[in-house]
Parts: C-alpha cells; structure tokens; sequence
C-alpha cells in the first residue's frame, strides 16, 4: 500500500480534535468547526479505520449506491468543502487518504483506556478510575453498515472495561463509584448478566443485602419476560447465601402468588 507522506509539522493546526461519541464534533483550539454531513463521514471513516485508506475503497465505502465515477466524484466534493474547513485534517496522496497522525479522536483515548482496564497488571496510574470515558455511544442515528459494525465492536470493548473497572473500583473500597460502573454497562446491555453480577457483588461487599436481592429478583423477572429463561448458576450461587430462609407454615398449603412464586423460583435454581 502506498502511504501517506508525513505531514509537515509547521503547516499543522494546533490542537485539532475530532469527537465522535454522542454525536460529531471538530474542535481546532478552542472554537467548534462546522462540518458538512459528506466531510463529516469522510472525518469519521478515516479515524475509525485509523490506517491509510485507498481512495477507491473509501468512496466506494461511503457511497456504496453509486457507481464508481459518481463516487469519486462525491469523494472529491467531500474532500474540497473539509478543506474550506480544516485543510489540515485530511492529508490525501493521489491514490490514498489518511487522517493527520497529529489529531486526536475520542475514540482513540476511550479504547486505549479500555484496554489499560482489561490488563490485570496495568495499574492505570495517572488516569482517573471513572466510568464516564467509557459510557458514550458511537455516532447514534448514523446507520451505515461500516457504522454499525465499528458501534457494536466499541460497545462490546466498553462493556467489558465497565465490569473490571468495576471490579478495580470494589478492590479499592469505591462503592459508589463501582455501582456507577456497573449500572453503565446495564444500560448499554440490560440482558447483559455478568454485569448484573458485577453490581450484585458490589451490594453484597457493602453489606446491602436488600439491594442485592432486588437486583436479583429484578434481572430474574427482565429475563422470564424478554428471553423465557432463567439466569445462571454462577448468578444463582452469588446471590443464594442472603436468600430469605422459607417460613414453616402449619396446616394446609395455600395456593402461592406472585411474589411467592418468583421466591420459590428462585430458591429452585
């Protein structure tokens, strides 16, 4: 693959950052940049792709409908209105394009904290231990395929970092900020059960027995109505030493509600 050349440093925008949680965004100093919605998927394939891409590829990519002339030609018209811009953003070679090495995305820094999260001998010093670098959600409301795909892979990393830092947080005494943690990826997942677990761990280390059981009962019902099936044993066996003891009851058994079936459910597994 032919690469992009280096930049030239003295041509260079100091401070250019692309944002692409929760929303685009082109920051350059401290001013917000405008960007048309062509320039702005140009913007964010490259840095999510983060490697030099052909031309051909990454107009046949964002204007998958078009044949290849009308592509290139719309590649071109994206790349003239980001340099009205940035024009340092983008650095093109006839036959490549490439975003500038110097540019920072949010997306770069919520991976390289996820993955500092997930080495269990990565102690993290210097970075906050913080759920909020880890909750935003990739470009909502943009449903290309190459979207989609990148959405769900980042989604699945930050799940994943949410439950250890949780965890790292529950080692440290941090309660709150583990339950914060854990209630994160509940809510980019809430069928996701080892999150569940993470958050009952985190009741049950605090000595809060009744919010653990709460959390319990409550994902056992989510799971009944959304899937027909009943949690795991490594749920079950967490969650079964704070279990009310049954009452003994003298005389004839009475037909049992609701709530007494989700109990006796849940004494069953």
């Amino acid at each position: 693959m032919t690469s992009v050349p280096a930049h030239d440093p003295g041509m260079l925008t100091t401070g250019i950052r692309v944002g692409l949680l929760d929303g685009f965004r082109l920051c350059v100093g401290q001013r917000s940049a405008p960007v048309p919605l062509a320039a702005q998927r140009l913007v964010a394939l490259l840095a999510l792709w983060d490697r030099d891409v052909a031309r051909c590829e990454v107009s046949g990519t964002l204007w998958p409908e078009a044949n290849q002339a009308q592509a290139n030609g719309c590649l071109r018209t994206a790349l003239w209105r980001l340099r009205r811009t940035e024009r340092t953003l983008v650095i093109a070679t006839p036959t490549h394009l490439g975003l500038c090495p110097a540019v920072r995305t949010d997306t770069d820094e919520t991976i390289a904290y996820a993955r500092r999260l997930l080495e269990p001998a990565d102690r993290c010093d210097g970075h906050p231990l913080h759920p909020q670098p880890l909750l935003g959600v990739l470009l909502p409301g943009w449903y290309d395929d190459w979207v989609v795909f990148e959405r769900e892979r980042l989604r699945q990393l930050t799940l994943h970092a949410l439950e250890s830092l949780a965890d790292r947080l529950l080692d440290a005494g941090r309660f709150g900020t583990a339950t914060d943690a854990a209630y994160g990826a509940i809510r980019a997942d809430p069928l996701r059960e080892s999150a569940h677990r993470t958050l009952i761990r985190v009741h049950l280390a605090e000595g809060n027995a009744h919010e653990a059981l709460r959390t319990y009962r409550s994902y056992v019902d989510l799971l009944q109505r959304e899937l027909g099936i009943g949690p795991s044993m490594q749920l079950t066996s967490l969650i079964r030493p704070v279990l009310p003891r049954e009452p003994r009851h003298s005389g004839a058994c009475q037909p049992a509600g609701p709530a007494d079936a989700r109990l006796m459910y849940a004494r069953s597994i």
